[in-house]
């Protein structure tokens, strides 16, 4: 049972989580029985926890309708410029508890659900993940979308409605199995479908060229694209954006000439293999897999938003009232693309503008370039996607056409500049030779795009310098920087209540829509205080999740160790690797010395490996071998324990987060984008080990280099290192504690009963291992020892602990967005407040009015 709020509490939390006035209490009290009732057809006598939680999540969502209604009509009144947000994923997480912060509802609700003898945390707990994403870049979509919302931009996320999310995980025996993640199936409250708006998609057919007249595509095979919208709240400001994902839907005379003939059975089934286009999220993070299913889903999803794009553009209160020109088309519309996944939209609108709307070309080509822009996340050469020729032809004729044509003329433009550099027009091509003939999607997108960003300064560089250095030396005003952030609603007002709490009463409430504010923390360092409010917090918050922990896991927790956590996808350039050796590096330490002075530790480790990684599957059974032999000798008693947390996801993230006090972000230098997990351990008050790779490079410009734990190899020592060559023997005849650890796993230590169970790892570390975990871990392990030192002394870790937290202000994805607005979409953020529902009309008008002026 949930235990009311102090006064004290209540008056601590009135800024930040809203009041709870006795009307709003009573209001959602009956809104609760009211669904109770009449939505979910049940009394207190049969309703299940679910069925609570359910009630409460509609009764949220009536706040939520009127709002989102107006913010529409607002929109429509401003004409603003509006900005779309085309991802294949959006790793949205839990809504309810999000939903409640953003509308200032948190306390209410919570004094509600008490009075109504119900246990808030246990309803929360029934919400499923909406698991729609894969990890980084499908919770930066999700993050963006909240910071866009809460910064009053008209914009829009567009994806797909994936009736399967990213799998649950589950450890069977030290190994990774995947299941199905059916979170659709008790029904989702947040979303409301949209039959009426149902659009088609074609694909398949064949061009049909007559003398005279444009290209035709014909005799395709249609498919429908359902939209399902999800409101998504800006923070205390009335805007209720829209995600709006698509569902596949067979037509109705879809194959029946099958059931003319009797076959009604295989009509239906085929009717099925439509549908399975947003059947399933495809679980690969950072690796391309060149399935047809994942270009249908890619081209499926472009072409249903694009229909949707163009009409909203159509039917503006502006368009409406004099002829249509799509000359202003790009002052009306920007289209970000997250990734190459949705890159097809650029022939598709070239499609849509040439065949449809009988635009000249260069007219067509000139607007798209100015409507689209492109972030990349990966240098990892195995994530970028090159879809074979033989595939694009069969499925989408008519826009491998279109690629033809705008790659002919970018090479003509490229030969205008550099006349007898051949090689250099290969390697800018659209079209790959060599080994059957591909499209290569980035180039697609830097030629279509007016603007394309890499998400932290040194990615993009790489970025520039590197991966992309034909195309930014040509244009180099094309290239940009917008490193990635997180939004402060989700990564501290919802998982971190007691510190959000604490910097509101610290520094006033305004940061969490201007995080640069936390830089006023500086001026407590050295408060003993506000010292040991942080502390508490942080123990309070480990206290909690050692339950979690000891009662999912059956391990013994020592609450005061020091929480090491290392979660993130299983991947071999996140070099979870390293953390296992060095799991395996201290318990040898102990072992040999069992009465020496050990800081405890509580080694968490968790992430999904993609299904068809043998590598990663492989880690995780590392992970969990080292683990059961660690965790059960006697002699490491409560010094050492190691945990991989099994399906680790959004709302497991919530959890783990505020709990650490060591964040692990250790890929090799050069092979991380940006990272966003080390934000939000920087935010919630954990300390950094890492490399100076992806954004760990902005964390340690903004604390100082000295309050952080820095280890490792730069990008140029690495660069350096590939040209000469790297010997992983070399590091492992010199190093005594790496070559025992090495040879505990090779010889069996690990896995008694399968003493040959490690050797592909064991292989793959001496003879292929591109990210050099060998190279690292000298380094790793005295900084390791760095960090052990810091933490007998808990003032000083927590003086760091503060100044890291005063200096994670720039990490706000509310900064990012508005880097994006003002240097990429041209739109400005801005404060106005949507007039509430109960206010009339003219309200709403003056405030469009207000707007236009900006």
């Amino acid at each position: 049972m949930a235990t009311p709020l102090t006064d004290q509490e209540k008056r601590k939390q009135i800024s930040i989580r809203g009041i709870a006035g006795v009307e709003n209490v009573a209001e959602l009290k009956k809104g609760f029985n009211r669904h109770l009732h009449f939505t979910l057809v049940k009394d207190r006598n049969v309703a299940t926890p679910r069925d609570y939680y359910f009630a409460l999540a509609h009764t949220v969502r009536d706040h939520l309708v009127g709002r989102w209604i107006r913010t529409q009509q607002f929109y429509y009144e401003a004409d603003p410029k509006r900005v779309y947000y085309l991802s294949l994923e959006f790793y949205m997480g839990r809504a309810l508890q999000n939903t409640m912060i953003n509308l200032g509802l948190q306390t209410a609700c919570d004094e509600a659900v008490y009075q109504l003898g119900l246990d808030m945390e246990d309803l929360e707990e029934m919400e499923e993940d909406a698991g729609l994403g894969n990890g980084g870049l499908g919770r930066l979509a999700a993050c963006f979308l909240d910071s866009m919302a809460t910064l009053g931009l008209a914009a829009y996320g567009y994806g797909i409605r994936y009736e399967y999310g990213i799998f649950n995980q589950r450890i069977n025996h030290g190994w990774q199995v995947e299941e199905a993640d059916d979170w659709l199936r008790y029904g989702n409250p947040w979303e409301k479908a949209r039959p009426e708006f149902m659009l088609p998609v074609h694909f398949y057919g064949r061009v049909e060229e007559k003398e005279g007249a444009e290209p035709k595509w014909v005799d395709t095979q249609v498919v429908l694209a359902m939209p399902y919208d999800t409101p998504i709240p800006g923070y205390m400001n009335n805007t209720v954006n829209t995600m709006r994902l698509w569902s596949a839907r067979a037509p109705n005379d879809f194959n029946l000439q099958d059931f003319n003939v009797g076959d009604y059975i295989q009509a239906v089934l085929d009717r099925n293999l439509a549908e399975n286009i947003s059947r399933v999220l495809y679980p690969n993070d950072n690796f391309f897999e060149g399935k047809e299913l994942r270009l249908k889903q890619e081209y499926f999803v472009v072409a249903a938003t694009l229909q949707d794009v163009i009409r909203r553009f159509k039917t503006t209160k502006r368009n409406s009232s004099k002829p249509l020109s799509f000359d202003s088309f790009p002052d009306k519309v920007a289209i970000q693309l997250n990734d190459t996944h949705p890159a097809m939209a650029i022939p598709e609108l070239m499609r849509i503008f040439v065949d449809v709307e009988k635009l000249d070309w260069d007219t067509a080509w000139d607007i798209t370039k100015q409507t689209f822009a492109y972030t990349n996340h990966t240098v990892l050469p195995e994530a970028l996607e090159r879809w074979p020729v033989e595939l694009m032809e069969k499925l989408l004729p008519r826009h491998l056409q279109i690629i033809y044509r705008i790659n002919q003329t970018h090479l003509d433009h490229i030969a205008s500049l550099f006349p007898d550099d051949m090689d250099r027009i290969s390697r800018m091509s659209l079209i790959e030779e060599g080994g059957g003939k591909r499209v290569n999607m980035a180039h697609l997108c830097i030629v279509g795009s007016h603007k394309v960003n890499g998400v932290a300064e040194i990615h993009s560089d790489i970025i520039r310098k590197e991966t992309f250095r034909d195309f930014s030396k040509m244009e180099p005003e094309k290239f940009q920087n917008k490193t990635n952030g997180i939004t402060p609603r989700r990564w501290l007002l919802l998982c971190n209540p007691g510190l959000a709490d604490l910097i509101a009463e610290a520094i006033g409430e305004d940061y969490v829509k201007d995080l640069t504010q936390l830089r006023n923390l500086n001026d407590l360092v050295d408060d003993d205080a506000f010292i040991r409010d942080v502390a508490k917090v942080k123990q309070d918050n480990k206290l909690k999740f050692a339950q979690y922990l000891e009662k999912e896991y059956k391990v013994d927790i020592n609450p005061s160790s020091l929480f090491d956590v290392h979660v993130k996808r299983i991947h071999e350039y996140k070099r979870q690797l390293l953390t296992c050796l060095h799991v395996i590096c201290m318990y040898n330490r102990i072992k040999r010395n069992p009465t020496k002075v050990f800081i405890p530790r509580t080694v968490i480790i968790g992430g999904k490996a993609a299904p068809g990684y043998h590598m990663a599957k492989m880690i995780i059974k590392l992970i969990t071998s080292v683990a059961d032999v660690v965790n059960y000798d006697p002699v490491i008693g409560r010094k050492l324990k190691v945990i991989f947390l099994e399906n680790y996801r959004v709302s497991l993230a919530e959890k783990v987060i505020p709990a650490t006090d060591l964040s692990e972000q250790i890929s090799t230098a050069g092979t991380e984008a940006s990272g966003t997990g080390n934000m939000k351990f920087m935010l919630n008050g954990a300390l950094t080990i890492g490399t100076m790779d992806g954004a760990n490079v902005e964390m340690a410009e903004e604390a100082g280099e000295e309050n952080l734990f820095i280890f490792g190899m730069r990008v140029e020592e690495v660069a350096e290192m590939d040209k000469e060559g790297y010997d992983a023997m070399e590091y492992y005849e010199n190093l005594p504690e790496l070559k025992q650890a090495i040879d505990q796993i090779k010889m069996g230590y690990f896995s008694p009963t399968q003493p040959e169970m490690f050797s592909d790892i064991i292989n793959m570390l001496f003879h292929h291992d591109r990210f050099k975990v060998f190279a690292d871990y000298e380094s790793y392990v005295k900084c390791q020892e760095r960090v052990s030192a810091l933490y007998k002394d808990q003032t000083e870790w927590t003086r760091m602990v503060i100044k890291n937290i005063a200096a994670s202000g720039k990490f706000s994805s509310d900064r990012t967005i508005k880097e994006y607005a003002t240097e990429i979409w041209g739109v400005e953020p801005t404060d106005l407040k949507i007039p509430p529902p109960s206010e009339p009309r003219e309200a709403l008008e003056e405030t469009a009015r207000a707007l236009r002026k900006i």
